[in-house]
């Protein structure tokens, strides 16, 4: 099969000319496979689609067109009303975003106490002390007030989560610069539940260059130099 390792960007599928050579071409939407309702996605134009299949199918339809620069994922789910975020609860949101980062490495941790894979032993050694220090706070709705006072008084906890959700986004390139489509995965799906993610993002990169540095994200976490 020539189409058999090549590799399509999203929104293609690859096609077998008359002279048996492969190239890629837009994916019909209608002929993506069926989703499920908790598998719908929001595009930036407001609209639902069924998957993240026909979403980059269309786009790639209307590749050349405004239309097509403009459509992206935007969120994981169909499309909702998302308020505005305010200035208060953008000051609020790193906070909890913190302690949300810290609870994940925490279950992590506890998953690879039974199966282990997903920390590497370097990142277990980190998160070891972290989840021995950490039974006062479990993940829940705290108010801000205790995040802060426990941001303050347990810092240490915080810098390698927040270093580590860095380097786990930072991948296509590995460059220590964050892009739009290296913050699309967090962002996409953190959305319907925190809808201040888009307007901190825009906030973090604070020379306006449309990359995020890690200096950048540390700072908009509240991580000292």
């Amino acid at each position: 099969d020539p189409c058999w390792n090549f590799h399509c960007k999203r929104g293609k599928v690859c096609h077998v000319d008359k002279q048996g050579k492969p190239h890629c071409i837009c994916q019909d939407p209608a002929a993506c496979p069926s989703t499920k309702d908790y598998e719908r996605v929001c595009g930036t134009d407001n609209k639902t689609y069924d998957g993240t299949c026909q979403l980059f199918g269309t786009k790639c339809q209307l590749e050349g067109t405004k239309m097509g620069r403009q459509l992206h994922l935007d969120y994981m789910g169909s499309c909702k009303y998302i308020p505005p975020c305010t200035d208060y609860e953008v000051d609020q949101f790193p906070l909890r975003m913190r302690d949300w980062l810290k609870n994940i490495l925490m279950q992590y941790y506890e998953r690879d106490l039974n199966t282990s894979g997903i920390l590497t032993e370097k990142q277990r050694s980190k998160v070891k002390k972290i989840y021995q220090n950490e039974k006062r706070l479990m993940a829940g709705d705290h108010t801000a007030e205790l995040l802060l006072h426990d941001f303050e008084k347990n810092y240490h906890m915080y810098v390698y989560p927040v270093h580590w959700q860095f380097h786990q986004l930072d991948q296509h390139p590995v460059d220590r610069l964050l892009i739009h489509s290296e913050l699309a995965p967090l962002r996409a799906s953190l959305v319907p539940m925190e809808h201040c993610i888009t307007r901190f993002f825009q906030e973090c990169d604070g020379d306006h260059d449309k990359l995020i540095a890690l200096k950048e994200w540390c700072h908009c976490f509240g991580i000292k130099e």
